[in-house]
């Protein structure tokens, strides 16, 4: 179901060459794993359209990997603390 999805999802962009493979699907839901847990919840989706808006600029996903990596690396340095 969610790569039909975002097979669609992207063709109903008009860019069905940037449909996700399983692989930056992962990425992708790491990277959002991470903002919820060492920032907030509300960190997940904003996070990950902060990825996509960085790549777009581009026009291609080539560097997904560089962006989910920093970002992740970047949530974990800024990790809220445990009390909170």
């Amino acid at each position: 179901m969610l790569d039909s999805w975002l097979s669609e999802a992207a063709s109903e962009l008009g860019r069905p060459e940037l449909a996700l493979t399983a692989q930056q699907q992962d990425a992708l839901l790491d990277l959002a794993r991470v903002a919820a847990h060492a920032i907030a919840r509300p960190a997940a989706p904003l996070t990950t359209f902060l990825a996509g808006y960085a790549l777009g600029i581009g026009g291609s996903l080539d560097g997904l990997d560089s962006v989910v990596s920093v970002l992740s690396a970047a949530a974990e340095a800024h990790r809220r603390p445990a009390d909170e």
